[in-house]
């Protein structure tokens, strides 16, 4: 990785603070490993800094004309550098960079402040077993880390989140001034004017979405997913993938690939199924002079599950986000499961509350959008949309090793059966949802009314059946068995009394 600034412009202050710049006119193992640590640990949140080898430092200001390293000298030093960094723990590697200066080899380390701070290293290397110990900058030195100093340290963001990381790959022309301002004209932002006449660098950090000193600004992770024309080039699972199945077996199928910004994502597959998913049934209910309307899916509760799929996926993964589409079922999958403590057994509620988010910006952007209402309110949502237009509940799965995430939502019962038109009820199958219809039956209730024997092999064989189709519900749908069962007729059902009835 070259160094992203001008070489005489960093020797010489021009472009980074002097405290940031550390000469060393030779090669100090020890000692240059202890200001690497320092400046990873950037506890002034600098942006790191440099070590400068070859050439002599004099109250913090470079001697000039360097004194210069013997060109044999710079490649051992750099694997030696290999060497050393691996006493950082966690594990630190910088960039150095052999560098020809007024005519003399000189090597430039270069050292980001690290995203897995805090960092410690062996006090010395000549030492076997040493004790570690945290660095940190003081002004222009390097000094061992007090107590004070290591609880701030303990209080930075000991892991950047993905999102927020500085994307090493990237350069601030890969962010699209077009996109930051259609998004800030989205959320109504006063940025929204200024933004066409402000430096570019400055727009970006005011929205956050570059880090680093001036000499290295680069894009982080979430200005990359939203405001890059194709994301899918710096993570590669930074798509979407629609598969709408004809029947079960799986034969038959369509597919639709969606890429482009993450929002431009969800709401192109928000708008795609709306138009070509989402199906509404207008039913006359007996008794009632407003007729009632369902969805084969509640559109809230679709919103809200695909939401949630970009929000807490992790964009590390290669893996697409996925939605199935099926006669019978709607499923979103999105790589890995869920964050600890929720498990398949806290899945089970309602209500699931996780402490950590693996994309809080991404998060607050959708937020911005209105595509996502919040922290917490995802699962009770989904739940909410689904038992409003009468459909089964929902479904969240993860496997024992949280690799996946899977949402299901079943269809309407109205809407089972890929060719409802063609389905046809025997005469008795007719009676029988005609008679549930009306109230919920017993068994013996229902063969009293059509005059048939409780024990009929009729009624044995015909009622599970019923239930199966979707045109029977039991009363205690816990119980199949009890005595005390009843069988109510579904919106199915009644649909198909109304169809036969207008024939």
């Amino acid at each position: 990785m070259a160094l992203p600034i001008n070489i005489n412009d960093l020797i010489n202050g021009h472009t980074v603070e002097w405290d940031r710049i550390e000469f060393k006119e030779g090669w100090n193992p020890e000692s240059i490993l202890h200001t690497i640590c320092a400046f990873a640990n950037d506890i002034n949140n600098w942006g790191g800094g440099y070590v400068i080898v070859g050439i002599e430092e004099n109250d913090g200001m470079p001697v000039l004309p360097p004194k210069g390293l013997d060109p044999a000298q710079v490649d051992k030093i750099q694997k030696e550098i290999i060497q050393i960094t691996h006493h950082l723990d966690p594990l630190y590697s910088p960039v150095s960079e052999p560098v020809l200066y007024q005519g003399k080899h000189i090597l430039i380390i270069w050292v980001p402040g690290g995203q897995t701070r805090p960092y410690k290293v062996s006090s010395t290397l000549s030492a076997k077993g040493s004790t570690k110990q945290y660095y940190i900058r003081r002004g222009s030195a390097t000094v061992g880390a007090k107590h004070a100093d290591i609880k701030q340290l303990m209080e930075l963001a000991a892991t950047v989140p993905f999102d927020d990381r500085i994307n090493h790959n990237a350069s601030l022309s890969d962010l699209d001034l077009g996109l930051i301002r259609e998004f800030l004209q989205d959320i109504k932002s006063d940025l929204f004017e200024p933004a066409a006449s402000m430096p570019f660098n400055e727009l970006c950090r005011q929205m956050r979405i570059v880090s680093g000193p001036d000499e290295y600004l680069k894009p982080v992770n979430v200005g990359l997913l939203f405001f890059n024309k194709n994301p899918d080039s710096f993570f590669r699972g930074a798509i979407t993938e629609i598969i709408q199945f004809v029947d079960d077996t799986g034969t038959s199928f369509s597919e639709k690939k969606l890429t482009g910004p993450v929002h431009h994502q969800v709401r192109a597959a928000l708008d795609f199924i709306k138009t070509n998913i989402i199906e509404e049934r207008v039913i006359k209910v007996r008794g009632k002079a407003n007729a009632a309307r369902f969805f084969n899916y509640p559109f809230g509760a679709v919103e809200e599950a695909l939401v949630n799929a970009y929000y807490h996926r992790s964009y590390e993964h290669h893996n697409s986000i996925e939605i199935n589409i099926h006669p019978d079922k709607m499923e979103i999958l999105s790589f890995p499961g869920p964050l600890p403590p929720v498990d398949n057994e806290a899945l089970k509620e309602k209500r699931v509350v996780s402490r950590d988010y693996r994309n809080r910006r991404i998060g607050d952007f959708l937020k911005e959008l209105d595509l996502t209402e919040g922290r917490a309110t995802g699962f009770p949502k989904i739940y909410r949309e689904m038992e409003r237009n009468e459909s089964p509940s929902p479904v969240f799965i993860t496997d024992k090793d949280k690799t996946s995430f899977l949402t299901v939502l079943p269809v309407h019962n109205l809407f089972l059966g890929a060719q409802e038109a063609e389905f046809s009820l025997s005469e008795t199958e007719f009676s029988i949802i005609a008679v549930c219809a009306d109230n919920p039956s017993s068994k013996s209730q229902i063969a009293a009314i059509l005059k048939l024997s409780p024990q009929s092999g009729t009624l044995k064989r015909l009622l599970p059946k019923l239930v199966a189709d979707g045109f029977l519900a039991y009363t205690i749908p816990d119980k199949p068995n009890s005595s005390a069962q009843k069988y109510k007729a579904t919106r199915r059902a009644i649909d198909y009394i109304d169809r036969a009835n207008m024939s």
